[in-house]
């Protein structure tokens, strides 16, 4: 099963730039594509969103190489020469023009925008709402929000079985324990108190101490030892 993302019109978001890698410009991607090897290309270009106040607000960026480190996509781009540089992208995503006209129609593929907000279904009961989507080089994860809790479900056939978009919901079946509280800690045993300390006999006193008699009473505000 796979999911895309895109905007309401004629925009698809591909990528997210998440932290700066090295000395030289380069930046670390998060993808929200299927398709890096089709969508990150030498020469593709992205509009940028970005805060106002940016200086790449209004701008667009062209990517020179893609490159993967320890399964993780690291894009360089023109006109991004350093370090510098690439920490004023930090967080910026990526979209492109495109026309949906053009996109294959795939089996179990839906946009992100056609999945947030569905409501999640087990056993016929809601146990939460999709939050958003999380785009893995492995997989896809579904963020699933219960209360104020996240749950991270694998979208794929085994444990997501139905996407419902007419009746606004995804059926799930996960393994138990995935959407059940845990406990914190573990029962402890109940302690048993002490008994009282029993009178001593009667009798001659022990050479090892003083007897009963001698010795001191003890203080009125001392705690009994377990």
């Amino acid at each position: 099963m796979a999911a895309k993302a895109r905007s309401a019109q004629t925009q698809l978001r591909v990528g997210r730039l998440t932290k700066a890698h090295g000395l030289k410009g380069a930046l670390k991607l998060e993808l929200f594509t299927d398709a890096p090897e089709r969508r990150f290309t030498p020469g593709a270009t992205f509009a940028l969103q970005v805060p106002d106040s940016s200086p790449w607000h209004g701008k667009r960026l062209e990517l020179t190489e893609l490159r993967w480190y320890n399964g993780q996509p690291v894009g360089f781009f023109k006109g991004v020469g350093d370090r510098t540089a690439a920490e004023s992208l930090m967080k910026a995503i990526l979209w492109i023009d495109h026309d949906m006209a053009e996109e294959p129609v795939e089996e179990d593929a839906w946009y992100d925008h056609e999945l947030v907000g569905l409501d999640v279904v087990r056993d016929g009961r809601t146990v939460g709402v999709l939050d958003r989507l999380e785009h893995l080089p492995a997989q896809d994860l579904l963020v699933v929000k219960v209360g104020d809790a996240e749950v991270l479900v694998p979208f794929v056939k085994a444990i997501v079985p139905e996407v419902d978009l007419a009746g606004r919901r995804i059926v799930v079946t996960p393994p138990d324990g995935l959407f059940e509280a845990l406990p914190d800690d573990e029962p402890r045993p109940a302690r048993r108190p002490a008994p009282d300390a029993a009178e001593p006999e009667g009798g001659a006193p022990s050479d090892d101490g003083p007897s009963p008699a001698e010795q001191p009473a003890a203080a009125a505000d001392d705690a009994p030892r377990d």
